[in-house]
């Protein structure tokens, strides 16, 4: 089923964001100073998403990048 018809499966979408949840989880645990609003992606937007992690991290945007792939 589809109920918001995104076109991904609602099982897949609710594991996904589930699985999001615990990532962002993670991160703030990593880097106590973020917030939900920091982590909050949007589609299209990654670039400047990435930027606000490293300027509130301090770590290079390739860090952050392999951190979440090892993390997720």
């Amino acid at each position: 089923m589809d109920a918001n018809n995104n076109g991904i499966d609602d099982a897949t979408e609710f594991r996904s964001r589930g699985n999001w949840n615990e990532v962002k989880g993670k991160a703030k645990q990593q880097w106590g100073n973020l917030t939900d609003d920091d982590l909050d992606y949007a589609e299209g937007k990654q670039d400047e998403w990435l930027g606000t992690l490293q300027r509130k991290t301090g770590q290079t945007i390739d860090d952050i990048k392999n951190w979440f792939h090892r993390t997720f």
